[in-house]
């Protein structure tokens, strides 16, 4: 049994099968809907029917309050079609998104080694091409693990691998697996492309890519499509690390400054022993973007990726020195294992 939904005010239509949530049903057929969380404890997805009927599923009491349900509201997340749908969603309409359906892949581990101390790198071949936008992510499946995670996607769009930075987390299974279980040969699963971080090429403006840790994965993939297609205007990576062994790809990107006269990469440590023969900045990644900026940063593009004290600091700085909400992007995705733990939001900043 199948339904139909009617999403306005894009007067587009997707079928839903039966089980299957709404939100799940739109994705799949490349129509882009707010979420978050994705397991109805956030409420980003939060949707009006103005016709048919629904069940709520797992909706949180919290982010989809009684008065909200009788008004006809509904999380999309979570929320199953029991009958033909009409729901209305607020859609940001953005020149720079391509509507890509969200698919099931099945791949093979082709490489696996380690990048830096605490970060696994995975190559990944698929069976057909994965079509993504530099910036976005896939959902993996860890065997033995509930719940899928999220991890950015760092090679360019095109490539024949799909490259994933895995940061072991302390206590974790998932990454625990992924560290010390994986091997080369073995087969993983994963869903993509997800989220809406990704560059803005049509403001036709220099960009500022702000990068600690794994959150590396997006700028790297970003900064590679750029220079792919030719991209003129000055792009800036600043690269936030506590010490040497955490900082990765290094060379690859000073390559890439030489070869490329508007790419300029500033590597930045924040925790270096006495008497390091360091040449290169020192401190924290807000401090390198405000000191190479003379902070101002005016007429920019700045897309901010990893941990959230970095990228708070770094949000904070850039809005010190003039830039603000409409020129700044994050990073943002949730899973099974932190979703109910989830931080609410800066009420400045949409979810990506």
């Amino acid at each position: 049994m199948s339904f139909q939904i009617m999403i306005e005010p894009l007067g587009q239509g997707v079928a839903a099968r039966d089980g299957q949530t709404v939100l799940d049903a739109c994705l799949r057929a490349g129509v882009w809907l707010p979420h978050a969380c994705g397991h109805g404890v956030c409420g980003t997805c939060k949707v009006q029917v103005l016709e048919g009927e629904c069940d709520h599923g797992e909706a949180s009491n919290f982010a989809l309050m009684d008065f909200e349900r009788d008004e006809g509201k509904i999380l999309a997340c979570c929320a199953m079609a029991q009958a033909d749908l009409v729901i209305e969603a607020e859609i940001d309409e953005d020149p720079d998104a391509r509507f890509l359906p969200l698919e099931d892949f099945d791949a093979e581990v082709v490489e696996a080694r380690m990048l830096t101390p605490t970060i696994r790198g995975l190559w990944l071949r698929t069976e057909r091409a994965a079509s993504f936008q530099a910036g976005q992510y896939v959902m993996l499946q860890v065997p033995g693990v509930e719940g899928e995670r999220a991890f950015s996607i760092a090679n360019a769009p095109g490539e024949d691998l799909i490259e994933l930075h895995i940061r072991r987390v302390p206590g974790g299974r998932a990454t625990g697996w992924l560290h010390d279980e994986l091997q080369p040969g073995q087969r993983l699963r994963f869903t993509a492309p997800n989220g809406r971080f990704f560059v803005r090429k049509s403001a036709r403006l220099p960009m500022i890519f702000v990068a600690g840790g794994s959150g590396l994965s997006s700028p790297k993939s970003m900064v590679l499509d750029l220079l792919a297609e030719g991209c003129t205007l000055p792009i800036t990576l600043i690269q936030g690390a506590r010490n040497a062994e955490e900082l990765y790809f290094r060379e690859l990107f000073e390559q890439l400054a030489d070869a490329h006269p508007n790419f300029s990469y500033l590597p930045v440590l924040s925790d270096l022993p006495e008497g390091s023969d360091w040449t290169g900045a020192r401190g924290y990644a807000h401090d390198a973007l405000k000191a190479h900026f003379a902070n101002d940063f005016r007429g920019h593009k700045a897309y901010l990726c990893g941990p959230p004290p970095m990228t708070e600091a770094c949000i904070a700085t850039l809005m010190q020195g003039r830039l603000f909400e409409r020129d700044i992007y994050t990073e943002k995705f949730f899973t099974a294992a932190d979703a109910a733990s989830a931080a609410p939001r800066s009420p400045l900043f949409k979810a990506l």
